[in-house]
Order: C-alpha cells, then sequence, then structure tokens
C-alpha cells in the first residue's frame, strides 16, 4: 500500500495523545511520539507520507507482519459469531489455540493457562510454582526482563526494575553467561558455561536449596541484548533445577513462535521446562494474549486442588481465534524456516562484515530473526557507547544513530548501547537487505563516537 499524506489528521492524533494519553516507561512531557497512519507486512507509516521499515517487529512481536489477511479475518469472523465468553466455558477457538501451542511445546508442556501477555504469564508461572514446590524464593538473571507487574518487574535484571524493586518479593538475582562482557574472567564459551552454572549452583547453596521454588530464566535474553547461551548452559540449569527439586521456567514471550528459527527456542538447546511463559508471536499481537505451557507433574497439583488464579479475560476468543490464524499461517507460509534461513545466510554474515567495518560495533549475536548489535567506543577495551542507563546527554550518541537509522527508512529497536535486528519473521529477502543497507549507514553516525 502507497501511503496517502495526511497531515491535518496526523496534527489532530498527536494532539489527542498528547492531551490524554499517558504512556509506558516515559517521561510525559519529554516525549514526541510519531502519529501512525497505517501499516502493512514489514512497513508502517505517518501522515507525513513517510515510510519506515519495522525493524522492532512492534515490540518484537509482529512475527508474521501487520495486517495479515488471514489473521485479520479470523477476527473478523470470530467477533461475528462469538466476540467474548467467560473463561469458565469451553469455546472452539480456545480449545485450538491450546491445542495448536501443546503440539509445538516442548516435552510434556501440554497444559495451557491463558492469560493476557506475557506480564502476568510471569506471574503465573511463579504461583504455579511457589504453589507447586511449598517454596517462597525465585531466582532469576541480571541483564533480564520479564515484565511490568509488580512480580515480573522485581524479576527483571536491568535497570527498569529499580523504581519498583521492594527488596521483599522473593527474589534474588544471579549472573547468566554473557562471554562478551564476562562476570567470570572467562575466555572461552566452555569456561563461560562451566563458571556461570558454578555460581548458580553456589548461590542456591548460599540461599539455601529448600527454600528456592524456581529459577527463571528468558531462553534467549531480549531487551537486554540477545546474549545466546553458550552450548550446555540451559542443559545445565536443567540438571541443577532436578537436583534440589526446582522448578524451571523459561521465559520464550519475546523468544518464542518462530523468532529464533524454531517455534520456540528452547528447541535449539535441546531443553525442556517444567512452567514456559509465552506471549507477543503467539498471534502476532493483533489481540493481546499470553499464557503458560504447563508439565504435567505441574499441572497434577492442580488436579484436585483449586488453582487460585485466574483472569476475566483468559483464553479471550478474538485473541484465541487470531492465534489459531497466526500459527496456521506460520506453517502453511513457512515463517518459522524463512527465520532460519534468512537468519543464517542474510542477516549473520551481513551483521558480521559491518562489524569488521564499523569501529562502533563491538559484538554481533543471535540467531533467526533475533539479533543484537553491542555498540562500542573503544573495539579493544569494549566501553559502551554510552554508560549503562544513559539519560540526557550522556545517550546523545544512542539518540543520534537512531535519528540516522529513522532518516535511512527503518525504525530501530534500541536499548541502552545495543541496537536490536528483530523485523518480522516472514520479512522478505530483498526487504531485509534493505534494512541492513540502512543500518550500515547509521552506524557511520555511531562511528563517530568512537576512539
Amino acid at each position: 500500500m502507497t501511503p496517502q499524506p495526511n497531515p491535518e489528521v496526523g496534527a489532530a492524533v498527536k494532539a489527542a495523545d498528547r492531551a490524554h494519553v499517558f504512556h509506558s516507561w516515559s517521561a510525559q512531557e519529554l516525549i514526541d511520539p510519531l502519529a501512525v497512519a497505517g501499516a502493512e507486512g514489514s512497513y508502517f507509516w505517518d501522515y507525513d507520507g513517510n515510510k519506515y521499515l519495522d525493524f522492532t517487529s512492534g515490540l518484537v512481536y509482529t512475527n508474521i507482519g501487520y495486517q495479515h489477511p488471514k489473521v485479520v479475518a479470523a477476527i473478523q469472523e470470530q467477533a461475528a459469531t462469538l466476540s467474548t465468553f467467560a473463561p469458565a466455558f469451553a469455546v472452539e477457538a480456545r480449545s485450538e489455540a491450546a491445542r495448536l501451542i501443546a503440539e509445538r511445546t516442548p516435552g510434556d508442556l501440554d497444559k495451557i493457562f491463558f492469560t493476557n501477555a506475557g506480564a502476568d504469564a510471569v506471574e503465573h508461572a511463579v504461583r504455579m510454582a511457589r504453589l507447586h514446590t511449598g517454596r517462597s524464593k525465585v531466582l532469576a538473571a541480571y541483564r533480564s526482563y520479564h515484565g511490568g507487574t509488580q512480580q515480573a518487574i522485581n524479576l527483571t535484571g536491568d535497570p527498569r526494575r529499580w523504581a519498583s524493586d521492594s527488596a521483599s518479593a522473593g527474589v534474588v538475582h544471579f549472573w547468566a553467561p554473557y562471554l562478551y562482557r564476562s562476570r567470570f574472567y572467562a575466555e572461552t564459551e566452555e569456561q563461560e558455561c562451566a563458571r556461570a552454572l558454578e555460581h548458580l549452583e553456589t548461590t542456591i547453596a548460599f540461599e539455601g536449596p529448600a527454600t528456592v521454588a524456581a529459577i527463571i530464566l528468558e531462553t534467549i535474553p531480549g531487551t537486554a541484548g540477545i546474549m545466546v547461551p553458550p552450548p550446555g548452559y540451559l542443559a545445565g540449569v536443567r540438571e541443577i533445577c532436578d537436583k534440589y527439586g526446582i522448578v524451571f521456567i523459561l521465559d520464550e514471550v519475546m523468544a518464542g513462535f518462530g523468532r529464533t528459527g524454531e517455534w520456540f527456542a528452547a528447541d535449539l538447546f535441546d531443553v525442556t521446562p517444567d512452567l514456559m511463559t509465552f506471549a507477543k508471536g503467539v498471534n502476532s499481537g493483533y489481540v493481546p494474549l499470553g499464557g503458560v505451557a504447563i508439565s504435567g507433574e505441574i499441572a497434577e497439583t492442580f488436579g484436585k486442588r483449586p488453582y487460585p488464579g485466574g483472569l476475566t479475560y483468559s483464553g479471550h476468543p478474538l485473541a484465541c481465534a487470531a492465534a489459531v490464524a497466526t500459527i496456521n499461517v506460520m506453517a502453511e507460509e513457512g515463517v518459522v524456516e524463512n527465520a532460519a534461513r534468512l537468519g543464517s545466510e542474510v542477516v549473520e554474515p551481513a551483521l558480521r562484515e559491518l562489524a569488521e567495518r564499523h569501529p562502533s560495533v563491538g559484538e554481533v549475536r543471535g540467531v533467526g530473526m533475533f539479533w543484537a548489535l553491542d555498540l562500542v567506543k573503544d573495539k579493544e577495551t569494549r566501553e559502551p557507547l554510552v554508560p549503562y542507563n544513559a539519560a540526557g546527554e550522556a545517550n546523545a550518541p544512542m539518540l543520534a544513530f537512531g535519528a540516522a537509522a529513522r532518516k535511512h527508512g527503518i525504525w530501530p529497536f534500541i536499548n541502552m548501547n545495543r541496537t536490536h535486528v528483530v523485523p518480522p519473521c516472514n520479512i522478505t529477502e530483498a526487504e531485509l537487505k534493505e534494512g541492513l543497507s540502512a543500518l550500515d549507514a547509521a552506524l557511520s553516525v555511531a562511528d563517530e563516537h568512537t576512539r
């Protein structure tokens, strides 16, 4: 679709937003949100006719792009048939969505508890783990993000937690592997893996194994920097959990449903958790939906004992109809395979070539359609391009890079000193190359801040 400029409407949309919308994670008087006129496939556009290739997939959720006709039609059909119904009833869209998800989850994660988003999926997974074990503590990694609700934000291991951290939520943080900025003085992936596992087990020993209900990890951390765990790490965490009777929770809210070139990132590591959270890509974000995939053992805990939790809109028919259509589209159109192929054949070689040419690119990490570039001032010292949690003038180099990316026609996903490459999983090769070319041009601006 060709964008048709309509600046008067755009100005009215912007004015109403600024008058009445309270935006998340923002100082309200310091933001200038773009007024979006439309979107289709891998692109969206504003009311001035400017078109952007979306390298963010919304918030890493439009895995099949915007306005896929089959998903739009499924929502319309469901709205005409049964637009809503209470969660205590069996509804076709809900049952079918659960069946399709369970078919794709690893191991025996065959029971699906639906939530409205990823954060409340994490909340319920932790509640299930605590009730199942009778223990209270949960271990979570630094450099992680698990959501913005109270328990989920306390589990989160980045600065978004600080303002809401009660220090009484039963959360203990630990260091997960990240060789590029190793906390374990490791020089190889094997060392990083072994030392990270030793650190985790030592943390459990000093916290008291009998007090730990769960360990929660993003299978591949997302906004924290897409740090793909080294071979053997997740399997090692699984062994530690089994050793101490701890529930292993994998957060696949961002990594799931094709993002990594597999239905779930856990499949890359041949690991099955006890609980797995999902959201975002399950229906490409067309209608809010999340959930927890539950193992047989934990489901049995609540076989004759009521689970004390629920949501008014759990398994909402419109959201579930969108999930059914999305999963079927992904299977029919080979979206997961597309993400895997383009990730290995196009994205990885292109990003590694950019890293060779641009002094601002310290490291390239990722898999499938899930990549990050660690931007630095100095490749030798690995000093970040901007300080940790930089704001104001200290963050100017990243702001300049973001502005350059948008000028060249891509909308970047930027967090701290990283830019992410997370386009829709069904992006075409031509679109992808167009975006990588624009990224190349934008990195020249970041290069100006290196030494």
